[in-house]
């Protein structure tokens, strides 16, 4: 079966899809990535085949300084230039997809991969990285807040924001009249999908979080589908000297958005006192610091002390995995969500909100963080949890059930 992914987002959307794309190909799979060209080489490094989608999500993700909020000038030029990147990435969904593909697997950030699929008479799965569905056990995470509404007020607000506009609502227009295909809404195509139960999988833990009761049956929660090491890669003699020269630093990062400077960290980093590898600083180095390009999570992060991140999905699976203490600083959309489970497993201290970021209040985190022995221990068991979790076997019997029904 060839199996086409879908991933119009930035690397920490398309890691943990090349990772599960892997272990499919062990399964038996043929597997394509449809993703940015910035991507291509971690798909090929796992044996996948990248099918390029135009554009570069990467850029589309820097936020305001530290403790600022985005103008409303900002907000309304991010959404213009995403509705563009939509586009793009909604034509190169169909291109990939005409090279040939059996099943597709969407993200939820490419609704247009469901009109693809139903122009070629193929089934296409959901495969989210966060929950989406509208429900009582949370806000719509699409507003970028953790602040509960109660359940009346979460599954309505849910509702509503599923329900109305979205940057992919005119590209998956467009797809479906290019395509011959009868005019559908997105909104309506969703309405569809759930009225009949189509699947749709969740990479992330149900020990993280669980279905909530109110999910229809075709809604699961897989386990995690963890990015893949390249095995030809090794790290620098100056990291290992790092490591190995006193007690175990904090991890500093913010993936593809630039969201700190190299000074605000180091400001940082000397008021709370500890050593730290700052991510997206190379060339600054000390006593107890230094800045790194990309190293994978999964070797670095069980050496921290604690880890320090914007609480994006694979981010924050991968500093639970790790076992180690985390300190969220949570910019948008998700990001809200997953630090706020991290503050409920007891695996870190309260979130610091980007918007009130300064270097007294993260700091301040940093310090509870490596000095609560209770968040340390938190982590650990939500880390031998997850070890015991195997988020490829429910896909794999999803794409059988798929091939069935072809």
């Amino acid at each position: 079966m060839r199996v086409l992914m879908v991933t119009p987002g930035t690397r920490g959307d398309v890691a943990p899809m090349a990772g599960l794309g892997s272990r499919l190909q062990s399964a038996g799979f043929d597997v394509a990535i449809a993703a940015n060209a910035a991507h291509a080489p971690l798909i090929t490094a796992v044996g996948c085949e990248h099918r390029e989608l135009p554009g570069d999500m990467s850029s589309l993700v820097n936020p305001a300084a530290p403790g600022k909020r985005a103008s409303a000038t900002d907000l309304l030029r991010y959404m213009r230039e995403l509705g563009e990147y939509m586009e793009l990435a909604a034509t190169g969904t169909v291109a990939a997809a005409e090279r040939g593909a059996d099943v597709i697997l969407a993200n939820s950030v490419a609704p247009y991969a469901y009109d693809v699929a139903e122009a070629l008479g193929i089934p296409a799965i959901g495969a989210h990285l966060q929950p989406i569905e509208p429900s009582s056990a949370y806000p719509p995470v699409a507003l970028g807040t953790a602040r509960s509404l109660g359940p009346v007020g979460n599954k309505l607000l849910g509702s509503l924001v599923s329900a109305g506009r979205a940057p992919y609502d005119l590209p998956s227009a467009r797809i479906r009249q290019s395509l011959g295909l009868a005019k559908k809404s997105r909104a309506g195509s969703e309405r569809l999908r759930r009225k009949t139960n189509r699947p749709i999988l969740h990479g992330f833990s149900p020990t993280v979080f669980p279905a909530p009761s109110d999910w229809r049956s075709g809604l699961v929660v897989t386990g995690y589908w963890w990015p893949e090491t390249d095995p030809a890669w090794r790290p620098s003699t100056e990291l290992l000297e790092f490591l190995a020269d006193g007690p175990p630093p904090v991890f500093i990062g913010f993936g593809s958005s630039e969201a700190m400077d190299a000074e605000f960290m180091l400001d940082t980093i000397r008021r709370a006192g500890v050593r730290a590898v700052l991510q997206g600083a190379e060339g600054i180095t000390g006593p107890n610091v230094l800045g790194i390009g990309e190293v994978p999570h999964e070797w670095l992060f069980p050496q921290m002390a604690a880890v320090i991140h914007h609480a994006g999905a694979g981010t924050t699976a991968a500093g639970l995995r790790a076992g180690v203490p985390t300190v969220s600083v949570p910019i948008y959309t998700d990001q809200p969500f997953w630090a706020a489970r991290i503050t409920s497993l007891g695996a870190g201290p309260q979130p610091v909100p980007y918007k009130l970021l300064t270097t007294e209040r993260l700091a301040t985190a940093i310090k509870q963080a490596t000095t609560t022995p209770a968040y340390a221990a938190k982590a650990r068991q939500v880390a031998a949890a997850l070890a015991t979790e195997d988020g490829t076997a429910p896909v794999v019997s999803a794409l059988h059930d798929a091939g069935r029904r072809m």
